[in-house]
This record gives structure tokens, sequence and C-alpha cells, in this order.
């Protein structure tokens, strides 16, 4: 059966950081007074959120003279709201939003648009307003191309689940070290940690390489060649269907091992964590605190492969 053709566009943003500072001091003066005093520059703020708003605005013009419906919504409402195959995705912000809004969207492709790439450099934009257009046009008709990525999951034994774009934290909510078990191929260790990275192929350029940047530079500082410390990491597609875990700071002690902090995690190859702290342990996903499920003690996390995929619309 053929599908049929989409009837509305979303348009998910999120706020300019000039909102953001004006909803937290009330009005845009006292904002001013605050960034000014400081010895900011106010300015910047002002450029930045007058650019975004021309941009949205020739978004939302073009999509209206081949669409008779869209809405916008903002970020913090993407969690609830219901997206269906009738619609299609509009992802207009930074690279962040898009990774927060591929977990939402049930396999829908995402337009991803860069409404500053002056300022942004939109590793997952495609697109900027003046040449959406073509590839709008394209996923109406059914006729697009798009990039697909492989997200991550961690499924607790009550049943919740959390997906990830980019990559999970597994740790504690503060700064103290988290404790837990790990068990990956078979093998079980107690470990005290700083907390647990898993990443996908489309975060390895991301919080994964600043380990593997931190690992490289202790190895210069202690002797290790530049050539060999500057090889390490590792080379991923965006559709790779693998995941890296990287264990953050493993602390060796009478209670704790550090016999096994990194590993591969495939459809085959699971990686289980079992909490020991009593409050405060989360996973959350792709640098949103926010956006995390409790991980205390009783609480057993599968992490793997999401049967969902992100889908993101190309030139």
């Amino acid at each position: 059966m053929k599908k049929s053709p989409p009837e509305n566009a979303v348009i998910v943003i999120n706020k300019t950081r000039l909102e953001q500072l004006t909803a937290r001091f009330n009005t845009r003066a006292q904002a001013k007074f605050y960034i000014e005093h400081a010895g900011g520059n106010f300015e910047d703020y002002e450029i930045e959120h007058k650019t975004f708003k021309k941009s949205l605005e020739i978004i939302q013009r073009k999509i209206s003279t081949h669409l008779k419906k869209y809405k916008v919504i903002e970020r913090q409402y993407v969690p609830n709201f219901i997206f269906t195959d009738k619609d299609i995705v509009i992802v207009v912000g930074q690279d962040g939003l898009v990774a927060n809004t591929a977990k939402y969207v049930n396999d829908i492709p995402i337009i991803a648009i860069n409404p500053d790439p002056t300022r942004y450099d939109g590793i997952l934009l495609p697109f900027d307003p003046a040449n959406f257009e073509p590839a709008f046009l394209r996923t109406l008709a059914g006729n697009l191309q798009t990039r697909s990525v492989t997200m991550a999951e961690a499924r607790l034994n009550d049943g919740q689940r959390l997906l990830a774009f980019n990559d999970l934290f597994v740790g504690h909510a503060s700064h103290i070290s988290a404790r837990y078990k790990l068990t990956f191929d078979n093998y079980s260790e107690n470990q005290s940690s700083s907390g647990i990275i898993i990443s996908s192929g489309a975060g390895s350029t991301g919080w994964l390489s600043s380990l593997f940047n931190m690992a490289a530079g202790i190895n210069r500082a202690f002797g290790i060649s530049r050539g060999e410390a500057e090889r390490s990491g590792i080379s991923m597609s965006w559709d790779d269907k693998r995941l890296v875990f990287i264990v953050r700071e493993p602390f060796l002690s009478k209670y704790s091992r550090i016999d096994l902090t990194t590993g591969l995690i495939s459809p085959e190859r699971k990686l289980i964590l079992e909490s020991f702290m009593p409050t405060n342990g989360v996973i959350f996903s792709d640098g949103i605190e926010a956006d995390f499920i409790h991980f205390n003690s009783g609480s057993i996390a599968e992490i793997g492969i999401a049967k969902e995929r992100a889908l993101i619309v190309q030139e």
C-alpha cells in the first residue's frame, strides 16, 4: 500500500539564549543590565536572537506555500508530543536539538536546519533557511534521501527505558563516585568510578572523543610517543551497529576492580549494570540532565542498541 503524503509540518525549536535570560531576569532590560554589569557583551545575545528569528520566519514562510498546516513546538514539549507518519519533522537549532528530537519521533525523517551557519558548526544540520526547500518538497513527495543513525537504549528491570542519539551517562547525579556491578562478555566486577559513557557512532566525535583526547594527553605527558598517542580513538559511522562504553576514572580498591573499563556493545553483546547507589543514581542521555531515569539500588540496566533509529534527511 502506498504511503499517504504528509499533512503537517512540526517545527522544533529551542528558546534563544536571550529568551532564556529574559525569563530568568523577568525583563530584557534587567537581563541586559546583569550581563553588561558583569562585563559581558549583551549585543551578541541580541544578534543571535535576531538571526534565529529571521531564519525561523523564512522557514515558516516557505513551508506555508506548500503545506497548509504546521506548528512550532519548543524542545521542552517534545517528549510529550505525539508525532505521527502524517508529520514532517523540521528541527531548527543546534546539533543537540536534533539529537534530543530524534529520540521521540519514531523513525520519522528529520529535516535539520542550521539557523545561523556563521555561529554553529552544524554537523547534524545539512540545510540552512536558503536551501532546505527542495529537500522539503522531496520529503512531501516521498522521494527523499536519509542518513540512518543508530541509537543506544538503556532498559531497566522495572520496564523503564531511555534512548540516546549520541550517548548515555550512567553514574551518580553529583560529583561523588558511582558504585555498581558491571557485567560484559560473561565477566562481572564491582566498580567505583566517575560513571560510564556509552556512545553511538554519531556521538563518537563528541563526549567519547574527549575521553580519547584526555587519554592521549596523559600518554604524551608520561612518555608515550606523540604519534602513537594521537592515533588513539575509534572510527565509527553513524549507522554502525555498535556502541562504545568507557568507564571514567575507575578506582582500584579492596571493593572495586579496574579489569574491564571499555568495550564494544553489539546486538549480541550487551552491557549489564546493577546499581549499588542508595540514592541519586541516574542514567541520562545526550547531555540533558533533565532527560533521565533513576538508577538506584535494586535497579539493573541493560544497555544495548535500540530498535528505533534516527533518519536525517540529506541533500
